[in-house]
Formats: structure tokens, C-alpha cells, sequence
């Protein structure tokens, strides 16, 4: 099936845990099922058949380093699992933007961004001279104008994107029509983690569903240590993860509840937990004669980690996509791997969607069978 040549926006702890995975699972072959990947094989491809061609960032410790020396660059403090060779890919200066928040200056810089002063690259130019097939977007939460910069890049440059954060372009659909137009993959919006907390929230929400509960009441706090964590003290950079979180459960129950019943987002940023994420998610409803039921649960994972096996598989289907000549939002991938698709699923009709993309020719509009929840967009500021 020949490479996968991947670029990488953002050189942070979720690109640290892909790159290091990608020579951690070089090994699988598809032979059988291998613990840590969803899909040892995918449509042919292999964790082999991805490559770094090059990345971008704005941090002066990363920028100008080959990735597998910008991946253990500070501020990244997630889990170090593997020995990542020399990969010959270059780590450019890419546009600022609003990828930065302002209010990081007040803390020490060994955990924080440091701007370089370099002049940042022709982004399209760079993807078509590295032959890249996907670019993955690991910018931090709030970065509107910078992921559509990203975006606009992968349209001139033919690449398919693979959107891992909460701005709305595979689920918008004037983006997604741009994308379509082009016939160049969108895949998206906001990743799901391997087992994080909306999988969970998602999955127990659905299960009251399913057994006759009615629910009530919600919450999801999460809180962590990592740069995202800090990122997202600015209560103004996270107005569409709130929506992403939000809708991932709303999604899952057939009378969503009201604002005043239904909280989910970050909580705060607690540095010595690092890329450690703890969430609590509590659940209340009534049962049977509405008797009252609540259930609470408590998930810690490394988070980083917890991503990068969803975004070998999301790299991989963006890949087959564009083997088949299909461009725009790819619906079933979407709706499986990210918290904001452009329709939603329940993840089970989801995963079959899927599978049934990977092993055929693959329909990536909504088709027939379960009637689909189509994910509000937000509102676009260009």
C-alpha cells in the first residue's frame, strides 16, 4: 500500500505519545490484535507505513530540531515509553496566530510555550515539498484563526486534515463543503481519547438510556497539569470544547437536558499531576416507580497516551480516503473518533459504520440505518 507521509501541527504531549507509539508498534503486522491499537491493521496500512515528514511549531526549543528531538523538548512532560530514532523531519516556524494565550507569560518558561522570533514558513509550500499525505492538528484549544490557517493549507496543498482539537471545520459545513469541493479528506472534530472521559461519559450516559433510566442531572470535571490545562484557564479559549464535551453526551440521550442540568469542561490546571488527567463524572437519574439513582466515577489516565492510538487509526482511514479519491468530512470515521462529528452516532453504530468504510469501497455520507444526530456548528469567526 506504499507510506503514509504525516505532518504535524503543534509539537506538543499528544504528538510526543504518536511518535514515540509509531517506532513502539512498528512490530505489528495484522497478524493478530495487539494491546494499545484499536487496529493493528487498517485497510492494508500498518503502524509501519507512517512516517513524519515534518512538523510545525511555534516554541523556540522545538522549532529548527528534527521531530524526534522536539517531541522530549520541555514543556512536554507526558510518559516516555520509547526511543524515538532520527526521523529527517524538519520542525518549521509556524504562524502564532492566536495559538498562544497571553496569560502563560506569568509562568516559569520549563512549563510553558516560549515563542520563537523566526519568520514562520509557507505552510502549503512546506506540505507539498515534504510530500505529506495528512496533516494532523495538535494546536491548543481556542486556536480559531490558526487551525483555519492549517486548514487552508491543506486545501491548497491537497493533504487530508485530521482535526484533534475543538474548532469546527470537518463539522462545519462551509468547511467541510470547501473540503468536499476539493475532493482532499476532513477528518474530525476534537479527538476522542482510547478511553478518556467522554468515551466513558458516552458510554454510561447510553446505558441508563438503554435500561429505562431517565437522567436528571450531569457532570464531568476534569483537571490536569499539562499545557492544555494551563491553556484553558483563559475561559475564553474554551467556549467550543465546552460545546465539543457538551454535545459528545447530549448526543447520547433522547431528551437532552437543559443548560442549568448538564455541566462538562475542564475544572482547573493542577501542575504537579503533569500529563496526568483525573476526571469525575457523576450521574443522576430515576429508575423504576422514579426511584432516584446516582452513579459517580472517578477515570485517571496519562493523557497524552490515551489519544494517539485513535489518531494512528484517524491518520490511516484519512489515508484510504484519499487512495479512493473521496474528499470532504468523512462522516463514519468521525463520528467514531472525534467528540464533535458532522453527524453523531451512538459509538457502537458508529464503530460499524467504520468497519464497513475500512472494508469496502466505503459510502462517507450518512446512508441509511439509525437516524443520525447531526452536530450543532459553532459560530465561525474568518
Amino acid at each position: 500500500m506504499g507510506t503514509i507521509r504525516i505532518a504535524i501541527a503543534g509539537v506538543g504531549n499528544c504528538a510526543s505519545s504518536l511518535v514515540q507509539g509509531l517506532t513502539y508498534y512498528r512490530g505489528a503486522n495484522g497478524a493478530k490484535p495487539v494491546p494499545g491499537l484499536m487496529h493493528s491493521g487498517l485497510g492494508g496500512y500498518y503502524v509501519k507505513d507512517l512516517e513524519i515528514a515534518c512538523a510545525f511549531e511555534i516554541d523556540r526549543r522545538k522549532v529548527g530540531h528534527d521531530v524526534s528531538e522536539a517531541v522530549f523538548a520541555k514543556p512536554n512532560c507526558t510518559a516516555v515509553f520509547s526511543n524515538v530514532p532520527q526521523l529527517d523531519a524538519p520542525t518549521y516556524m509556524g504562524p502564532i496566530l492566536d495559538g498562544y494565550a497571553p496569560h502563560m507569560d506569568k509562568y516559569p518558561e520549563d512549563v510553558r510555550f516560549v515563542p520563537a522570533k523566526e519568520k514562520p514558513v509557507d505552510v502549503a509550500k512546506k506540505l507539498r515539498d515534504h510530500d505529506a499525505h495528512v496533516l494532523i492538528n495538535y494546536l491548543p484549544v481556542g486556536s480559531q484563526q490558526a487551525t483555519e490557517h492549517y486548514a487552508k493549507a491543506c486545501l491548497d496543498a491537497g493533504v487530508a486534515f485530521v482535526n484533534c482539537i475543538p474548532v469546527f471545520i470537518a463539522s462545519d459545513p462551509k468547511w467541510g463543503q470547501k473540503f468536499e469541493d476539493k475532493r482532499v479528506p476532513a477528518l474530525g472534530d476534537d479527538i476522542k481519547s482510547q478511553v478518556g472521559a467522554t468515551i466513558v461519559h458516552r458510554v454510561l450516559t447510553r446505558l441508563f438510556e438503554e435500561r429505562g433510566v431517565q437522567i436528571t442531572n450531569t457532570y464531568q470535571l476534569n483537571v490536569g497539569g499539562n499545557t492544555d490545562f494551563m491553556n484553558m484557564l483563559d475561559r475564553t479559549r474554551l467556549v467550543s470544547k465546552k460545546i465539543s464535551k457538551t454535545e459528545a453526551v447530549q448526543s447520547q440521550m433522547s431528551e437532552p437536558l437543559t443548560d442549568g442540568n448538564i455541566h462538562i469542561g475542564p475544572s482547573d490546571y493542577v501542575p504537579w499531576l503533569k500529563d496526568n488527567k483525573v476526571c469525575f463524572i457523576r450521574i443522576e437519574g430515576k429508575k423504576f416507580g422514579d426511584v432516584p439513582i446516582t452513579l459517580e466515577a472517578r477515570l485517571s489516565v496519562e493523557d497524552s497516551p490515551n489519544s494517539a492510538g485513535v489518531v494512528i487509526d484517524a491518520v490511516r482511514v484519512a489515508k484510504l480516503a484519499l487512495d479512493r479519491g473521496i474528499g470532504g468530512p468523512i462522516a463514519s470515521a468521525s463520528s467514531y473518533f472525534f467528540k464533535h462529528p458532522p453527524v453523531q452516532y451512538t459509538d457502537s453504530e458508529a464503530r460499524r459504520r467504520l468497519e464497513e468504510f475500512i472494508g469496502t469501497n466505503g459510502n462517507h455520507a450518512a446512508g441509511n440505518g439509525a437516524k443520525p444526530k447531526t452536530a450543532r456548528a459553532a459560530r465561525v469567526t474568518r
